[in-house]
């Protein structure tokens, strides 16, 4: 279960970054008469697709089972990013991206229900959670290093054929060994209509007292998300910026980045053991207190290590939101209610880099882009302190494990996950 859910956010993460890689490679050959511009353009289309793709998905799996749609999600990433190694013009090319976000904006949501709902009966749903996302950051860390082998060698349009071929392995086994979530299950056998809860998902986020938890999860992985893409859009860029040379400013964005991971795997795990509620705010006020750090000169050594744990606390903080939701929204709306989290958290995402970029027009970018960042993880902490600490479905959002009486009852899966 855990490890194939990671795989497919690996290949999720593998895929995102593959256009970061070969666009400068584009514009320096003149690939269609791509500009800076027109690759943004392609870019950002690729975001509005990742909203979409995440809107969609709750829906979706609350209708056909998180195993199905987390496949379908997988399927509809890998078939186009296969086909855009073939495009024969840019607007083919930013049709088929779009295509292909698609299935990225569902990957990820339908990726964490699954695990989390399974783990859950073990209390270990913030831990899982935070354990397949950090698949993104190391998808993306292949995806660079794979462009560095292949691209000299291939072209650009290999990328695309790498970040695709793993599915055709993948999707194989998903469909043999991924069990369907109990939680579904159980709703299917208490006679809940699939069309009944599809139809009623989307209204019970807003409803029944979750209208304040939803919007405070909407603000909160804004923020989130905004911090993560302005981040590793701009940091190189902010620290040249700063006086430090470009050699120096890559090693920042991959300290920040390893830095990450760690914070993944121990965010969930503390999560799990006193309460996801308090480390979701713990998470996004250590994110904020290391970001303002930034803006004061520090000897190198110094600055490396305060890097390292401004990506510990700023990644997992978005991740800790993901289980968040997991603690609050009940069986019938949570697939839906993470899914709408992560679309409306792309909007974010967009907006991340465009606020990095202004402060660098401006000629204010340092020290004022990392208070600015640090006021926006301020905001995150703020939102998640808004969620109730007892979730309106009635249970205390600090103490895990909330499907685990529902996991009992479900009879054992098949082989088939049926």
């Amino acid at each position: 279960m855990l490890p194939l859910c990671w795989m497919s956010v690996v290949l999720d993460g593998f895929d995102l970054v593959a256009l970061a890689v070969v666009f400068p490679v584009m514009l320096s050959e003149q690939v269609w008469g791509l500009t800076p511009g027109s690759a943004s353009a392609i870019a950002t289309i690729g975001l509005v697709g990742m909203t979409i793709g995440a809107l969609m998905i709750g829906t979706v799996a609350e209708t056909i089972g998180r195993r199905k749609a987390l496949i379908i999600s997988v399927a509809c990433f890998s078939l186009f990013t296969l086909l855009s190694a073939a495009a024969p013009s840019a607007p083919v090319f930013t049709i088929l991206r779009f295509a292909a976000s698609l299935g990225l904006g569902g990957c990820l949501p339908a990726a964490v229900t699954t695990v989390a709902e399974y783990k859950a009966r073990k209390g270990q749903s913030s831990s899982a959670t935070t354990t397949v996302m950090t698949g993104y950051n190391v998808g993306a860390v292949l995806c660079a290093v794979s462009g560095m082998v292949l691209i000299p060698q291939f072209g650009w349009r290999v990328m695309f054929v790498a970040g695709a071929l793993p599915a055709f392995v993948l999707i194989p086994l998903m469909l043999r060994n991924l069990p369907e979530s109990d939680v579904f299950r159980a709703a299917r056998d208490a006679a809940v209509t699939r069309a009944q809860v599809g139809r009623d998902a989307l209204a019970g986020l807003f409803r029944d007292g979750f209208l304040r938890a939803t919007v405070a999860f909407w603000v909160a992985t804004f923020m989130g998300l905004m911090l993560i893409y302005g981040l590793n859009t701009w940091l190189p860029q902010i620290m040249h910026a700063a006086g430090y040379s470009i050699g120096h400013s890559l090693g920042f964005l991959l300290t920040l980045n390893l830095g990450a991971i760690l914070g993944y795997l121990l965010g969930g795990r503390l999560a799990d053991r006193k309460g996801v509620r308090k480390a979701t705010i713990g998470w996004f006020v250590g994110a904020a207190t290391f970001l303002a750090t930034f803006g004061l000169r520090l000897p190198e050594p110094v600055l490396y290590g305060v890097l390292f744990l401004a990506g510990f606390f700023v990644f997992s903080s978005q991740a800790l939101v993901y289980a968040y939701t997991q603690r609050v929204y009940p069986d019938h709306v949570r697939a839906t209610g993470v899914a709408w989290t992560a679309g409306v958290g792309r909007l974010g995402a967009i907006c991340g880099p465009l606020v990095g970029g202004g402060l660098l027009s401006a000629g204010i970018a340092y020290p004022w882009g990392f208070y600015v960042f640090a006021l926006v993880g301020g905001l995150g902490a703020v939102a998640a302190w808004v969620v109730p600490a007892t979730s309106p479905a009635g249970r205390k959002t600090s103490s895990p494990g909330d499907v685990a009486e529902v996991a009992a009852a479900v009879p054992a899966r098949t082989e088939d996950g049926h």
